[in-house]
């Protein structure tokens, strides 16, 4: 099976687009042409995938990068068993064109939710587009096959599609959390809490406990980070891929989830917290409720309040002083991790249902 995967949006190194998905179909012996923003990125494909370059989409300019991703699946067409979509965008990008193979859109986000995070979009107009992004979420399922990051987006369309959630690979051994760093992963904007953990870092200073952020930062953050480092607050290693990443996390004392009370992270877990737990670290998160769910099902972390930096700090000294604790409450984590959320579990059921989708048996 061939399969094209397109986006505009995301980054190439995207972690549940290339590190688990098109792993998991290089993996089952199929063929993937990767068309991503590499360029505009600063990035090379990975050798185990053909790569081809797209512009990036980013605030209201995204016309260009989905004509172009339109141009490369006209011409692809015939050439692959399947095409995988990961952005509201590229439904532009394939609809209306003949002999076209089967198609399936990954939906990422509530994204009708996600209009409340964007800036450059005036609030005047977010009713209206919110209502033209539903529909166009129900003709896409009418015209598409679909796939679902979280269980919680299944209310929005009227058929069952295959969920594929936000796990990773989980190790098969971890390093006990360590006493003197704090660890986050992931990208970085005021609704994920920069503000707060530029501030938790100011605050463990004093006692000799580092905080390391480690992902892209938008516009916004940027200049706060990049000060923030300069003042020798904490450090911030930008974008990393994936597999890099992860391993940063083996022996930090804590991993931060410092997301705000947003429509759209009410719904989605977020897939940094099972990577802490995946890595045999305790969680410190604040308390979004799939959030919360997983923490305290699990006693693998502890929840603070909203937008509190004080109460981070406490949590995080907390932990460092009670060796027992942070120890356990990361053990707990690994184990649930490796039981119920490691990818390769999951990674069956979504390279079986796109050779379906392909006719193969």
């Amino acid at each position: 099976m061939h399969v094209l995967v397109m986006t505009v949006v995301h980054h190439p190194e995207d972690a549940r687009i290339l590190h688990r998905q098109i792993r998991a179909l290089v993996d089952a012996g199929h063929e993937v042409t990767y068309a991503a923003p590499y360029t505009a990125r600063g990035v090379v494909p990975r050798p185990w995938v053909t790569g081809i370059d797209l512009p990036r989409a980013a605030e209201r300019k995204r016309f260009a990068a989905v004509l172009a991703a339109r141009k490369v699946f006209k011409q692809l067409r015939d050439k692959v068993d399947l095409v995988l979509i990961h952005d509201p965008e590229l439904l532009f990008a394939v609809w209306g064109v003949r002999r076209r193979p089967p198609v399936i859109w990954d939906v990422h986000e509530d994204n009708p939710a996600t209009l409340s995070l964007k800036p450059w979009l005036p609030a005047l107009f977010r009713p209206p587009v919110r209502f033209l992004v539903r529909l166009l979420e129900g003709t896409a399922e009418r015209k598409l096959h679909l796939l679902l990051a979280e269980t919680a987006y299944a209310g929005r369309f009227k058929e069952a599609h295959l969920i594929v959630p936000n796990e990773t690979w989980v190790p098969d051994s971890v390093t006990p959390p360590g006493d003197d760093r704090v660890v986050y992963l992931g990208w970085m904007s005021w609704a994920r809490g920069v503000q707060e953990a530029v501030e938790v870092a100011r605050l463990l200073q004093p006692y000799g406990v580092t905080v390391e952020l480690i992902g892209y930062a938008d516009p916004q953050s940027r200049p706060v980070l990049t000060q923030a480092v300069a003042d020798g607050v904490l450090e911030w290693r930008d974008f990393m891929p994936n597999d890099e990443a992860l391993k940063r996390l083996d022996g930090a004392l804590a991993g931060l989830s410092l997301l705000h009370d947003e429509p759209n992270y009410r719904h989605s877990m977020p897939t940094k917290i099972v990577e802490y737990m995946a890595h045999g670290i305790p969680v410190i998160t604040t308390p979004s409720p799939r959030a919360v769910e997983l923490v305290e099902r699990y006693d693998s972390g502890v929840v603070v309040p909203w937008q509190d930096p004080k109460a981070v700090a406490q949590a995080v000294l907390h932990l460092r002083d009670d060796e027992r604790e942070r120890k356990a409450q990361g053990a707990r984590g690994y184990t649930a991790a490796r039981t119920n959320h490691h990818w390769p579990n999951s990674a069956r059921r979504f390279v079986a249902q796109l050779e379906a989708w392909a006719g193969i048996k």
